[in-house]
């Protein structure tokens, strides 16, 4: 079910990339700067804000803290990881 929700997000976005957030999260606030910056899409989940999903992306992912950032301009959802891991994979991925 949690690998399930990712997959659902994903196919109803028209972005590129997924970011699971929280509030008042400096990192997640960088990211969707960063992402912005790069001219990259993004959908947002804030987890304050949907009930009982954040267990279900740690579920998925094991990533226990935000922002959990995925990228879904492919086929299959690739799990990021963090702000930290988002800079490298935007500069690999270019």
């Amino acid at each position: 079910m949690s690998e399930e929700t990712i997959v659902l997000h994903a196919q109803e976005s028209q972005a590129q990339f997924l970011v699971y957030s929280g509030n008042f999260c400096g990192y997640c606030t960088a990211a969707k700067r960063l992402l912005e910056r790069s001219n990259l899409t993004y959908t947002e989940y804030n987890f304050d804000e949907h009930p009982g999903l954040r267990k279900l992306v740690v579920d998925a992912t094991g990533h226990r803290t935000v922002p959990v950032i995925l990228d879904i301009s492919n086929e299959q959802p690739i799990f990021i990881g963090g702000y930290d891991q988002l800079q490298p994979y935007l500069r690999k991925r270019s």
